[in-house]
């Protein structure tokens, strides 16, 4: 049985989440807004977040992978899953549960920009800026977390604990 120490309680979560919809819907009040969720990690804070909002938005998934099922990223991005939406000329906001290295986001970001959106911008949960590989700044920034690997809320270890409502650290396994 695995112990855990929560270093997000899943109230500051929410709160946050709350915070990042308030701003989000004003910035896009009256726009057609796409919210992409990165999967697999990213769907609790996307269905979170798409609850809080005040405006309508239409949902679609990309899936891909950067990490495997290691604890550190290969930097290789690989998608998975690609989006169904045609997103030509549509504002789409890239919803992610961490920003580590950079790379995958950034990969991303470029790829929708090359499919003709008229806007890309990104929105995390939860930011470590000091893992960063390339420049990488959130437009819509959640909670900036120190350089530890967490799971829970979406996150996993080898497909494990996302289910756990806060975001913790392993202590033992």
């Amino acid at each position: 049985m695995s112990t855990f120490n929560v270093l997000i309680s899943r109230e500051e979560l929410a709160k946050k989440t709350k915070e990042l919809a308030q701003r989000i819907s004003e910035d896009y009040r009256g726009k057609e807004l796409l919210l992409v969720g990165v999967l697999k990690g990213g769907f609790m804070f996307l269905a979170d977040l798409a609850r809080e909002l005040t405006i309508d938005v239409s949902l679609d998934f990309i899936s891909c992978s950067s990490y495997g099922n290691a604890t550190v990223s290969s930097g290789v991005v690989r998608i998975l899953k690609d989006i169904d939406y045609d997103i030509t000329g549509k504002h789409v906001l890239l919803v992610e549960d961490l920003i580590d290295t950079g790379l995958t986001l950034t990969y991303l970001k470029d790829l929708f920009t090359a499919k003709g959106c008229a806007s890309v911008k990104v929105c995390t949960i939860l930011d470590k800026p000091s893992r960063r590989k390339v420049e990488m700044i959130a437009d819509y920034e959640g909670i900036v977390i120190p350089d530890a690997f967490v799971v829970g809320y979406g996150l996993d270890y080898g497909e494990k604990y996302r289910n756990l409502p806060d975001v913790c650290s392993i202590v033992s396994e």
